[in-house]
């Protein structure tokens, strides 16, 4: 009878165990889906420096981004030299504390056989990197801003010379980033009408 009683104690302690653990994944599948929908874009900061550790844990996120072949074509860039971080704001003043240039590095895109390139997927592969780092500063409570360089070439030299960037490397975009000195509602972005099923134009069943 002890005996049933303990495997049956058991058998409790394994079932509670199974969803803690389901309820603890759901509550992470949550937090996820709350960071992504509470992201919004932050221009202005406060004087707070960003801690070493948080800058190391964005630059994990981005590098987690999905990357064609895994052929990882990005380079990322820290940049909080005063001087630096004025030049690069340009016509358009920031008072960010830390921006990361987020860059793709042609070098990158030759396919595993060594002799064929890859088209221009870096591109899509460097922006993946950029909204999972826009992602991991939102979750630290830090505020961020994507500001956009590539395809814009004139910009795109603009930003290699500043940062003294090897023909390889391309400035995608630069980064602000900061502790928030505001606090903008995040917009709601869905349009049904911006979704097809099946085929464009197609309606949900």
């Amino acid at each position: 009878m002890a005996s049933a009683l303990l495997v049956l104690g058991s058998c409790s302690t394994q079932g509670n165990e199974s969803t803690d653990e389901a309820n603890a994944n759901v509550d992470k599948g949550q937090a996820a889906i709350e960071n992504i929908m509470t992201r919004t874009s932050i221009r202005q900061y406060t004087d707070q420096p960003v801690e070493s550790e948080k800058i190391d844990i964005m630059l994990k996120a981005a590098m987690a981004a999905p990357t064609a072949v895994n052929l990882q074509p990005w380079h990322f860039i820290v940049i909080d030299d005063k001087q630096t971080l004025e030049l690069l704001s340009g016509n358009q003043p920031s008072n960010a504390p830390l921006m990361i240039a987020v860059c793709g590095d042609t070098n990158k895109t030759t396919m595993p056989d060594g002799k064929s390139k890859l088209p221009d997927f870096w591109v899509q592969d460097v922006s993946a990197a950029i909204e999972n780092l826009l992602l991991a500063a939102h979750a630290q409570g830090l505020g961020a801003v994507w500001t956009g360089v590539y395809p814009v070439m004139e910009r795109t030299a603009e930003v290699a010379n500043i940062l003294n960037c090897p023909s390889n490397i391309i400035p995608v975009a630069v980064v602000r980033v900061g502790y928030p000195g505001e606090s903008p509602e995040p917009k709601d972005k869905f349009k049904e009408e911006n979704i097809s099923y099946n085929k464009f134009g197609g309606k949900k069943q």
